[in-house]
């Protein structure tokens, strides 16, 4: 597949939905080796059908606006412009002011709050145990939170509308916001702790040590905070999927590795286009059978369901039975099937974007984006340079390596703007982070899964006695901010109960030193 090279001038095109960038990158890996992008949801037709996991409160929360300052960090007149930011919050079980209650603030996403907010019970089942305020801050760009008189075209237009979308802009929102907040409810001395999963979870922890004045603590699940700057290998990522899918069937793996230059070969011929039609079920009886699109399409499917291996169902990504790799690698080895290769394929993507079964066809080009997260192609394009694409001769996908100029060369043709891959590292650290952080940073959690793809960028070992590392070896992508149900495995709520013992902890911690200091 090759790249057109665009010309834009200051004006940027449209941004990629997820499921378009992610098919960009996929589909370029193996010849151009363009990096993998960042997690976040793959929409398909099953996504429409589409409910809250097992009958949650359905109102759990209120919305309320925030008049945010575009630009924190200059004081030329364009930077005093402002715009609507949302956040949800929710009031049941505060404690109040008179009791100092605290405040937990889970840092926003890369897409609509409320999708979040739907998929982190954590929060909402740990609140009447501390009598906590909820607050979820959703990250400007995306949901509702969108500058420029929230007109998503007008502030995805161009280079210099996009310039204000950057994670330490979204930090500074953050903090504006909860000083506000706690103004507002005369609640100067309620904590605050930071929570977050996956980019949310490195803004958690970012904030904690950007902001060390606003909150006390942080809890970063999943949050792949060292996939920077020559820090975490580029092939740490697929070896992750290629090992969680080879643990569970040595046959699925090698039936899946081998299925790639069976599905070229047969697109290159029209009787093999034919038959990848009618085993894939491609939409509509002239639906396209390109090669590129359908391995883009399986690979999708594959790396998000690693990514979200819950050992109970889940309704995240899309509706998925719990295991949902093991139930994958049962459908490739199904006997029954015997040697069709391209039906086993079918039936194992089927667990990712059909477990209900009532989807009769796939586009597997198709690029809606209910969760708005097509702003994620900006900022991968200029700081949030994760590297992830390259494929060792045993990787579940093509061999490939992995090449930084590929995608730059991507960003420059679509945006007119480099990346700066050595920025985070720069603003945020990374690079010698257990000596670095033992220094200067206190009470933070990191969770990691090991089936969680992410987690090779993660931090896997205690840095002090107060930055700790939680690691589960059979977890998955913020696993443990999900929430909670009876069917949950003992080492599952081993992690939460760590979680609740850190920040109870912390929390007393606060209120001691407040009385001495009153």
């Amino acid at each position: 597949m090759q790249m057109k090279a665009l010309s834009i001038g200051s004006r940027a095109p449209a941004l990629l939905p997820w499921p378009s960038l992610l098919t960009l990158f996929l589909s370029l890996s193996t010849a151009k080796h363009i990096p993998a992008p960042f997690p976040a949801s793959a929409v398909r037709p099953e996504q429409l059908l589409r409910s809250r996991d097992r009958g949650h409160d359905k109102s759990p929360y209120e919305a309320e606006y925030f008049t945010q300052t575009l630009d924190h960090f200059n004081f030329n007149p364009p930077s005093y412009k402002t715009f609507q930011q949302r956040y949800l919050i929710n009031r049941k079980h505060w404690g109040g002011p008179d009791n100092n209650s605290p405040i937990f603030v889970y840092t926003g996403n890369e897409g609509d709050i409320e999708w979040f907010a739907q998929n982190t019970g954590f929060m909402f089942e740990t609140a009447p145990f501390f009598k906590a305020l909820i607050v979820f801050i959703e990250h400007r760009y995306y949901g509702k939170s969108i500058p420029f008189g929230g007109n998503k075209d007008v502030a995805y237009s161009n280079t210099s509308t996009l310039g204000y979308l950057t994670s330490t802009q979204a930090l500074a929102d953050y903090a504006a916001i909860i000083i506000d907040l706690k103004r507002n409810l005369s609640a100067a001395d309620s904590p605050v702790f930071a929570i977050g999963g996956s980019y949310g979870g490195m803004l958690a922890a970012w904030f904690r040590l950007k902001y060390p004045h606003i909150a006390i603590g942080a809890l970063a699940s999943s949050s792949p905070i060292l996939n920077f700057d020559n820090i975490t290998s580029p092939y740490s990522f697929n070896n992750i999927v290629t090992r969680d899918f080879r643990v569970e069937s040595e046959n699925c793996y090698k039936v899946i590795k081998g299925s790639w230059q069976q599905i070229d070969a047969a697109a290159k011929h029209q009787p093999g286009r034919q038959e990848l039609r009618k085993s894939f079920r491609l939409c509509g009886s002239n639906g396209s059978a390109n090669g590129d699109a359908i391995k883009s399409w399986l690979m999708t499917a594959l790396i998000y369901t690693a990514m979200t291996d819950y050992p109970t169902n889940s309704n995240f990504l899309n509706p998925l039975p719990a295991y949902p790799v093991r139930q994958m690698c049962k459908a490739i080895d199904d006997p029954t099937r015997g040697n069709d290769t391209f039906g086993k394929l079918y039936r194992a993507a089927s667990v990712y974007y059909n477990s209900s079964g009532q989807v009769s066809c796939f586009d597997p080009n198709d690029g809606s984006d209910p969760h708005g997260l097509n702003g994620w192609t900006w900022q991968a394009c200029t700081e949030m340079v994760l590297p992830t694409s390259g494929n060792t001769a045993e990787s579940l996908f093509p061999a490939s390596e992995y090449s930084y100029e590929n995608w730059r060369a991507f960003c420059e043709s679509y945006f007119e703007v480099e990346p700066r891959p050595n920025w985070i590292t720069t603003e945020f650290g990374g690079h010698d982070i257990e000596r670095v952080l033992k220094r200067f940073g206190s009470n933070i959690i990191f969770f990691n899964g090991l089936r969680d793809p992410w987690s090779g960028g993660g931090v896997l070992k205690n840095i002090s006695t107060s930055i700790v590392a939680i690691v589960a070896k059979e977890g998955a992508h913020h696993v443990d901010l999900r929430h909670s149900t009876s069917e949950d495995p003992e080492w599952l709520r081993e992690v939460r109960k760590q979680e609740v013992h850190a920040i109870s902890n912390w929390i007393s911690q606060y209120y001691q030193e407040l009385a001495l200091a009153q």
